[in-house]
């Protein structure tokens, strides 16, 4: 079990958002978490790694209880998710390959071969092998996009969440980040995606739920068949969905350093 959540309330800023949410992840399932803007989705992802507290019920994600969980565990947590921004955040003074060894020598690894090697091959991966030198800037969005699924994967996680992975993509930039993230999904890693978009599944199918009224839903076979996980007779009935593991360093550390006048990683 990736994550196991047993009637928690998901808050933001003392006002609950959720009611009663009730999920369970398996290991290399692909997960949609569907919902007009507001509707709880991102402040649900945010709960996962660690940015919300939980109040109420019992939460579990990769081993962690996030019910107890300490503050300094928390970074601990974060460096076994992968984690994909709807807005990038990649470091502009730096390159492809330098992003990514940034990444890599906070979780780390300290040998500057195996660095290189690896990432050599999560940009093979995603479609960017030739791209290590270059700037952010000089990258379309769709293949910004992909670097930070790069970046999400340098740890190889069990679990990625995707906050609104498409949503400054045009929409075959957006079908190629499905498909690299459905792909990994395939391959043991669990994704969970936060998206408006509700045409997405119909490509790339997967476990869809959607928050609404305040509440956590999973949608049937029949879209129209809406049933709350809270009211279902047993989550053993519920084929839900997965996620997977490893690779980010606190999202924090990444708006600490697009704050300030960082300096170039040495060659």
């Amino acid at each position: 079990m990736v994550i196991e959540y047993k009637e928690v309330d998901i808050q933001r800023d003392e006002q609950v958002v959720l009611y009663n949410v009730n999920l369970q992840v398996q290991e290399g399932e692909f997960v949609y978490l569907t919902g007009v803007v507001g509707s709880g989705k991102s402040s649900l992802l945010k709960t996962i790694y660690g940015e919300l507290d939980i109040p109420t019920g019992t939460a579990e994600v990769l081993g962690y209880n996030l019910r107890s969980i300490k503050r300094r565990k928390v970074p601990c947590l974060r460096r076994e998710l992968g984690i994909v921004f709807q807005d990038f955040r990649l470091l502009l003074d730096f390159n492809v390959r330098q992003n990514l060894d940034f990444v890599l020598r906070a979780t780390g690894w300290k040998d500057r071969t195996q660095r290189a090697n690896r990432i050599t091959e999560v940009l093979t991966i995603v479609g960017l092998a030739d791209k290590q030198e270059a700037m952010p800037y000089q990258l379309s969005g769709g293949e910004q996009q992909r670097v930070c699924i790069a970046r999400a994967i340098l740890n190889r996680p069990r679990l990625i969440l995707a906050d609104e992975a498409t949503g400054n993509q045009d929409a075959e930039s957006g079908r190629q980040t499905l498909r690299l993230l459905h792909d990994l999904s395939k391959q043991g890693t669990a994704v969970i995606m936060a998206t408006h978009n509700t045409q997405l599944p119909k490509e790339f199918p997967g476990t869809v739920y959607e928050c609404r009224d305040h509440r956590l839903f999973r949608i049937e076979e029949n879209p129209q068949d809406l049933k709350t996980v809270s009211e279902a007779d047993s989550l053993d009935d519920i084929p839900v969905a997965t996620v997977a593991n490893k690779a980010t360093v606190e999202t924090a550390d990444y708006e600490e350093i697009n704050n300030n006048n960082t300096q170039h990683i040495e060659e």
